[in-house]
C-alpha cells in the first residue's frame, strides 16, 4: 500500500489514536481535517476552542465514524468514553 493511499482515510468525526509524542497512544475524535494535518479533541484537555495539531502520520484512525457537526465538548467526551468501555469489554473477552 502506498503510504500516501494510507493517510487518505481520514475524515471528520472518525476517532484516532495518537502514535508520536506525549501523548502516544490517547484517543481523541477528529474534528478537521486538511492536506497535511489532523485537529483532533478529547473535550477535556484538548476542547473544541483549543484543538490538538497533528500530523497525519502520527495519528492512526480508529474506524469509527460519529456525527460531530453538532456535537460540544460533552458529546466528545462521550463518544470517548463509549469506545473505551466498548473496548474494555472487548479485551475481557479475550482473557
Amino acid at each position: 500500500m502506498r503510504k500516501d493511499a494510507a493517510m487518505e482515510g481520514f475524515k471528520a468525526g472518525m476517532l484516532a489514536r495518537s502514535k508520536a509524542g506525549h501523548d502516544k497512544g490517547k484517543v481523541y475524535v477528529i474534528i478537521e481535517v486538511d492536506d497535511t494535518y489532523v485537529y483532533l479533541a478529547d473535550g477535556s484537555v484538548r476542547t473544541l476552542g483549543r484543538l490538538k495539531k497533528k500530523k497525519k502520520k502520527h495519528a492512526q484512525v480508529i474506524l469509527r465514524e460519529h456525527d460531530v457537526t453538532a456535537v460540544d465538548d460533552t458529546g466528545i467526551k462521550r463518544i470517548l468514553k463509549e469506545w473505551s468501555m466498548e473496548e474494555r469489554e472487548r479485551c475481557q473477552k479475550l482473557t
